[in-house]
């Protein structure tokens, strides 16, 4: 991978881990966006007993090229310093300016599934059913009500199996799914407990939640990647309509409709979409429009550059 790839691949990594900090917004949606999807599959899919067998054999160098290890790593640099530029920058403008953030991130769910839209080369009625499934399904998710969750240690397991789909599945956020399963206000607070005090019994649950995200993403990669290859023009539709689904999620102007208190401060599980005019807060809407003229731009200029 040359220098200038490199940093192209780790820009869409930081790219993917700011997405990841914005409640309702998926990485793999971003990795769609970017052009980067498919690599992506097949580079997490290629982890297993094969790259273990050309490693036992003394050849590393082959191991790194069998992984895409350069693209992986260019991508993972990249997320880690997304997630603390998300962390400590989005978040700012969430907390702050939320239309603005959210204006921006619809505009590029819109111009995106306009984008893979016209990726299917052959549109058919089982395609076009997919499409509907999709925006169903991703709908359905927005809408659902919290569950109760476990503290079973094989219901973390699952649910880090779930919640590390969402990373690569466009238009679902893995938080949102710890939130559904009952688990967000449980994993968060132990990963947390774990970093002030090094429980152990909090240390348990950390690994066992990273060892359902680990084999996750394997598996699930191994599926999307098998299907991308032998009925693409139909994924693509279901995936197209996961991410229109999900800008119900992600509507510019909401207000809570419910909270939820975790440790000792107050989360709005379910928000209501309003009009501009009905937001009870300044709506922002002049500099909100800007925001989606610029996702806008932005997604034809990666598509543009994504072409070339």
């Amino acid at each position: 991978m040359r220098g200038s790839s490199f940093i192209s691949t780790a820009l869409k990594g930081a790219a993917m881990g700011v997405a990841e900090v914005i409640p309702g917004v998926s990485g793999g949606t971003i990795a769609f966006i970017t052009g980067i999807y498919e690599r992506l599959l097949a580079s997490i899919s290629s982890i297993g007993p094969g790259p273990l067998k050309t490693w036992k054999t003394g050849r590393s160098a082959a191991v790194w090229k069998q992984l895409d290890g350069n693209f992986l790593l260019a991508l993972l640099i990249g997320m880690l310093f997304g997630l603390i530029a998300g962390v400590f920058g989005v978040s700012y403008i969430l907390e702050h300016y939320p239309p603005i953030i959210w204006s921006f991130f619809f505009a590029l769910i819109i111009a995106s599934s306009i984008y893979m839209i016209r990726q299917v080369n052959s549109w058919s009625i089982p395609n076009a059913i997919l499409l509907v499934l999709g925006v169903g399904i991703a709908y359905g998710i927005t809408v659902l009500v919290p569950s109760n969750g476990s503290e079973a240690l094989w219901f973390v397991y699952l649910s880090g199996c779930l919640a590390i789909t969402a990373l690569i599945l466009p238009g679902i956020s893995g938080s949102f799914i710890l939130l559904l399963l009952g688990m967000y206000t449980f994993v968060i607070p132990t990963v947390k407990t774990f970093l002030k005090t090094g429980s152990m019994d909090a240390l348990t649950v950390v690994l066992v939640f990273g060892f359902g995200c680990i084999t996750g993403v394997v598996l699930f990669s191994r599926v999307l990647t098998y299907v991308f290859k032998n009925y693409k023009n139909a994924t693509i539709a279901l995936l197209t309509g996961f991410m229109i689904g999900s800008l119900n999620k992600i509507w510019p102007w909401r207000v809570c409709g419910e909270e939820l208190v975790l440790e000792d401060k107050v989360k709005c599980i379910r928000e209501l979409n309003v009009l501009p005019a009905a937001y009870p807060h300044d709506s922002m809407l002049v500099a909100a429009l800007l925001a989606f003229a610029v996702g806008i731009i932005l997604v034809w200029f990666l598509a543009k550059s994504d072409q070339s």
